[in-house]
């Protein structure tokens, strides 16, 4: 059975998403969590040249309206939306489908290889499995059983 969290998170994101596409954003993740005492949903969101405080605003504005009307969240919380940063978690199909190419860190479900954490960068996407290249080693990853994925952000010398 899934946990209450997790069952919060999927309600919003079925409730939000279509708006954000709407605004024209992407919805990358959702959090709902409780952070010293407090219940914090924590949005992250997209767009095609990226996102502004400004645009957090907006969407804060216009998906808080819709999630006090449909009655999603039981008690009070602290709504936060921002981009996701540089180490952009990466969760649907199309993400990992984007980040072929660039380095990725990702955390199984169960060991491949008697592991669980590989990170290296993402050749290829294919038939729902991960090509991970590390250390001049393809590694296949399924999909389904990524626990965790995120990019990791190179700085350049």
């Amino acid at each position: 059975m899934p946990h209450p969290v997790d069952l919060v998170t999927r309600d919003v994101n079925r409730l939000i998403e279509p708006v954000l596409e709407e605004m024209g954003f992407e919805l990358v993740d959702t959090e709902y969590l409780s952070e010293q005492g407090k219940w914090v949903l924590r949005i992250y969101a997209d767009g095609e040249g990226g996102i502004t405080v400004g645009d957090c605003a907006r969407i804060s504005k216009e998906i808080s309206a819709l999630i006090e009307a449909k009655d999603v969240l039981q008690h009070e919380y602290i709504l936060e939306v921002s981009s996701p940063g540089l180490n952009r978690p990466l969760k649907k199909e199309r993400d990992f489908q984007g980040a072929v190419g660039k380095k990725i860190k990702v955390k199984m479900l169960n060991p491949v290889k008697d592991r669980k954490n590989f990170t290296g960068y993402l050749k290829a996407y294919k038939n729902r499995i991960l090509y991970i290249e590390m250390t001049n080693e393809l590694v296949p990853l399924p999909w389904q059983d990524v626990k965790k994925a995120n990019l990791v952000y190179e700085f350049e010398n």
